[in-house]
């Protein structure tokens, strides 16, 4: 039997290990990842490249799922929610309703303006007919997300018409539009200069203060690993404190 998560968790990860095929060659990443992560927490997640930073932001996001074993049964719990054993509609839901992704590349969509570019999640979410119907809502808090990170002038331009680090802001606004408890966050300052980086981060701290958000950060950057209340490694594949 997993046990579930305890009232302060929001997150709990045990004995997840992932290997990829390539060709014939089989790659193992991620060797029995041990990780838990309290409600409001910042934990920020560093390794060398290739340590299965990325994987391990995928399998809690549901992106992906992990090894399966009968000598190491895999579990991610969220809340009470054992995000293993769920199928593909339980995941769909989890990923639209309780969590952001901040990916290391973009993934605008190129023919949408940034305001639309924001709201796409909500489009998954509530469904052609659920968004008609809440889209004065929805299109009112992207502009106010756009607006804390700096690009309410830019809000009818195309991805192709922003720089790399203007788009990574509109990513980050499309990952909290549908206000989530999670935020999955792959290098989310990587294409920013240190100034707007560390802007963005204070935004991301007053949101955690004032919606209760849990983040889990990949970076390379000690400077932002120092801003978090817990760093956690990625050394041979498992997590070290």
């Amino acid at each position: 039997m997993v046990a579930q998560a305890s009232q302060s968790e929001i997150l709990r990860v045990k004995d997840v290990r992932k290997t990829y095929k390539l060709g014939r060659v089989k790659v193992p990443v991620l060797h029995g990842v041990d990780l838990s992560v309290q409600h409001k927490e910042w934990i920020t997640i560093l390794g060398a490249s290739g340590s299965g930073k990325s994987t391990l932001m995928h399998l809690i996001g549901g992106l992906d799922r992990p090894d399966r074993s009968q000598e190491h049964p895999p579990s991610i719990v969220y809340g009470d929610r054992v995000i293993t054993k769920l199928g593909a509609k339980g995941l769909n839901q989890y990923r639209s309703s309780e969590v952001g992704f901040v990916f290391q590349f973009y993934h605008l969509l190129p023919e949408l303006n940034i305001l639309q570019n924001v709201c796409i999640g909500a489009m998954i979410r509530h469904g052609r007919f659920g968004y008609t119907s809440n889209k004065k809502v929805v299109e009112q808090r992207a502009k106010e997300l756009l607006d804390r990170f700096g690009l309410s002038d830019r809000m009818k331009h195309r991805p192709a018409e922003l720089s790399g680090g203007e788009r990574q802001r509109v990513a980050i606004a499309r990952a909290l539009i549908n206000e989530p408890a999670l935020l999955l966050a792959d290098e989310p300052t990587g294409n920013l200069d240190l100034k707007t980086g560390e802007a963005i981060l204070d935004v991301l701290t007053e949101l955690r203060e004032s919606s209760g958000l849990t983040m889990v950060m990949v970076t390379h950057d000690e400077r932002i690993a120092a801003r978090a209340d817990r760093v956690i490694r990625l050394v041979d594949g498992r997590v070290v404190e």
